[in-house]
């Protein structure tokens, strides 16, 4: 077997708790001792209830927010610690797309621009090398060169959340975080995006760290799975050893409540 893309390796993160004036102070374990790997070419999921820890280790190894322990290792080098002058250059190789993608493009900005704006931060590429290679990749999330020239509004929601995986394609990421991506789109779409994105795992290579509450969505994407709870890993395996044969009880509950038995 390969050497693993990404290493998590008993990552803990903790918030403090909002309360009152004169209460004392109380903290969350938001992330609690979480550890698993990703190889090339492959889709990991995390699952969970809301509020599970789940987003919060995607923005972890993103670089949004630190750690306060625990170790996260990038093609066999150490990136928790590093500040974000030495983390720019992996800025190209791990990316993001969101669960709100209108949220995360500037609505002042054509399509075009949003696009190609990596482009002009990560390499020397001329303005019509730019528009070229953004005209290419509208075409590979199924848009046209003419969506380019319209602004974010002027989208469904389905076709935004394209713009938003063209944007992560840009700079020919290794890891693409992809943060409950279907999870405000209906049924229909949903099946459209994530068809897409396996179809580019598929073409490009890329790793997916896939994150959602939906089982269903998950089982449809994933290779690995991982089951987390308040903060903490609860279990991990293959989706056959999870969806048909789940060994903690919190899994037999997220598959029962998610209408699988």
């Amino acid at each position: 077997m390969s050497e693993p893309l990404l290493s998590v390796k008993n990552m803990k993160k903790t918030f403090q708790a909002n309360g009152g004036m004169f209460s004392k102070k109380k903290f969350v374990h938001a992330v609690n001792d979480v550890s698993f790997d990703i190889y090339p070419g492959e889709t990991f999921s995390l699952v969970g209830e809301s509020g599970c820890g789940k987003s919060t280790t995607g923005k972890l190894i993103d670089h949004l927010i630190t750690p306060d322990s625990g170790e996260i290792w990038f093609e066999g080098k150490e990136i928790s610690k590093l500040s974000e002058k030495e983390m720019r250059p992996l800025r190209s190789d791990i990316q993001m797309v969101f669960q709100d993608p209108y949220g995360s493009l500037n609505p002042r900005m054509k399509v075009q621009d949003l696009i190609g704006e990596p482009l002009l931060i990560h390499t020397n590429m001329s303005a019509g090398e730019r528009l070229k290679k953004v005209h290419e990749l509208l075409g590979t999330v199924g848009l046209s060169p003419s969506h380019g020239e319209r602004y974010p509004h002027e989208f469904s929601g389905g076709q935004r959340q394209r713009i938003g995986i063209a944007r992560a394609l840009t700079v020919q990421p290794k890891l693409i975080i992809a943060d409950e991506p279907v999870s405000a789109l209906d049924v229909t779409i949903q099946a459209q995006v994530l068809e897409l994105l396996k179809q580019l795992k598929e073409e490009m290579g890329l790793s997916i760290l896939f994150i959602s509450h939906d089982l269903r969505v998950v089982y449809q994407m994933c290779n690995h799975v991982m089951i987390m709870q308040k903060g903490q890993f609860v279990e991990m395996g293959v989706p056959e050893e999870i969806y048909f044969a789940p060994k903690d009880p919190y899994t037999k509950k997220l598959l029962e409540s998610a209408g699988i038995e």
